[in-house]
């Protein structure tokens, strides 16, 4: 295989990374408003669960980890948790039922009224993330939709919707991580001050 200078693909993978967390300013607003749900959530002993596909699925079990250990600092366990990791849930419901239905059935099983219900989709347009998200509003939860810029279904449904500022589905990645990250230390911040 031949090698190959990396530097402008470097480059221009940089460019589009720092523009789109560039404009991640423009929502302090709707980061705002989640940050608030997550930590009301938490407070009242709730839960806040996640749920995605592919990369997504990873971002739910890393973002659910981070409430569940700790981000930064020891604090007490938080109830965060993917339903993207019980392999036995999920195939057993996709091969009863079919894959469009495996989080709205989770989320149906497990979700109690107050929770948080996070669907994380970078098209927007995922059949199960938007069947997860609506099971959580008729379960009486405080459903978010975290899409790239379009938002899409996803959007429409959920009570919050963060749109990360790309269309490409690895700066959409980046920034649902980010702010992911931002909301984790929110929460962290707001425990600790509990004493």
């Amino acid at each position: 295989m031949k090698t190959l200078d990396t530097t402008s693909i470097f480059t221009r993978h940089l460019d589009g990374h720092f523009t789109a967390v560039q404009a991640l300013r423009e929502q302090g607003q709707i980061i705002q408003q989640m940050a608030d749900a997550w930590i009301s959530a938490l407070a009242a002993g709730k839960k806040i669960l996640f749920f995605g596909n592919g990369g997504s699925a990873a971002d739910a079990q890393h973002l659910a980890a981070e409430l569940c250990v700790r981000y930064r600092i020891n604090r007490r366990a938080l109830a965060g948790l993917a339903l993207t990791t019980d392999t036995s849930v999920l195939t057993a419901h996709s091969n009863d039922f079919g894959f469009e239905t495996v989080f709205a059935r989770q989320v149906e099983a497990i979700a109690q009224p107050g929770d948080v219900v996070i669907g994380i989709s970078t098209s927007g347009t995922s059949p199960n993330i938007i069947a997860g998200l609506c099971a959580a509003n008729d379960r009486g939860c405080t459903s978010i939709a975290f899409t790239g810029r379009a938002g899409a279904d996803c959007a429409r449904v959920a009570h919050l919707s963060f749109r990360a500022p790309s269309d490409v589905t690895a700066h959409v990645q980046e920034c649902h991580l980010l702010v992911g990250h931002v909301l984790c230390e929110a929460v962290e911040t707001a425990v600790s001050a509990e004493g």
